[in-house]
């Protein structure tokens, strides 16, 4: 800084202000201060910057699977949170495993991020609870806490699903299958008692073949609604459970001489122009809304942890129209 100064004409302070945004600075002479940063290569010391305030200005995101569509928006929509309050988005993958969760939560928070936005894998978070009580701000999305008081930002997965499945029903469907994620899940298991609830409300029995949760890969999924599609009376309808599963039931289904009605949570590419039927829930507004709740929290507030549930919108597109054969 004393270099820049000197090169410029101008005082520390001066150089501080120009460098922080501080108001105070004529234009020519915050010209003159910029054009000797650039000639210097002179860059803010950041280390020495936390030092003095406290405050790292980076927040981290521990996500599910950076390759899911689905996260996409919501990452976005965290990281533009995070730029207009002049932080730092560091994000990483848990894969669905609770361990690497964990590690890389308190990895970020070894790298003294000042907040974390967590979508968990595990259901046990108290291994966060010495972090949130030093200051680390923390939101979960999309899943809430397991054994902690957090705040939380999650979507109507219960609602939407019995939206979808009662859309089943009203097309004229009794024997509707359910194809989801594993069981631990908190989603898949509000959408499995979503699609439970709509079945029930339509007096229709549910039998244990039409229900497969397990891992979303395609070959699981793949054999499950093959296995449902095969039996003695088999469904004529399916509710898919997740973006994933909706691709491979689409790819299942193709081609197939009698015509089975489909559904899925989660809007997925080209759903539109292939006239998938989905119930859509809105990535970005999850993540935008975490970040707003993490910020608030590292401005200063004081409240009890909340959780915010996010409605879902069913979108008809044709194949949830279709009639059983």
């Amino acid at each position: 800084m004393k270099d820049v100064a000197a090169r410029a004409g101008v005082g520390l302070k001066t150089v501080s202000r120009v460098v922080n945004g501080e108001p105070g600075v004529t234009p020519d002479t915050e010209r003159r201060v910029r054009e000797a940063i650039d000639a210097l290569g002179f860059r803010r010391n950041d280390s020495a910057r936390v030092l003095r305030k406290g405050r790292t200005a980076t927040v981290g995101l521990v996500l599910e699977d950076l390759a899911d569509p689905f996260y996409g928006p919501l990452s976005r929509a965290v990281e533009e949170v995070a730029r207009a309050h002049g932080a730092l988005l560091i994000n990483g993958s848990s894969a669905e495993d609770p361990e690497r969760e964990q590690e890389l939560a308190l990895a970020l928070c070894a790298r003294r991020v000042d907040g974390l936005i967590v979508i968990p894998a595990g259901d046990d978070h108290r291994y966060l609870e010495p972090e949130m009580r030093a200051g680390v701000a923390t939101v979960f999305v999309d899943r809430p806490a397991g054994r902690i008081e957090a705040d939380a930002v999650l979507s109507d997965s219960f609602g939407g699903a019995r939206d979808g499945v009662a859309h089943l029903v009203a097309q004229g469907h009794r024997r509707i299958g359910f194809v989801g994620d594993r069981p631990r899940i908190h989603t898949a298991a509000e959408r499995l008692r979503g699609y439970r609830a709509a079945m029930e409300d339509a007096g229709l029995p549910v039998d244990d073949a039409w229900v497969s949760l397990g891992p979303t890969d395609p070959e699981r999924v793949r054999g499950a609604v093959e296995e449902m599609l095969a039996a003695p009376e088999p469904v004529t309808a399916l509710f898919a459970g997740n973006n994933r599963v909706t691709v491979t039931a689409v790819r299942t289904l193709a081609g197939r001489p009698r015509p089975v009605a489909l559904v899925g949570f989660d809007d997925i590419e080209l759903a539109d122009l292939l006239g998938i039927t989905v119930i859509a829930q809105d990535a970005a507004a999850l993540g935008r809304t975490a970040a707003e709740r993490l910020f608030r929290r590292l401005d200063g507030a004081d409240e009890p942890p909340a959780r915010t549930v996010l409605g879902t919108t069913l979108i008809p597109r044709g194949s949830g129209e279709t009639p059983p054969a």
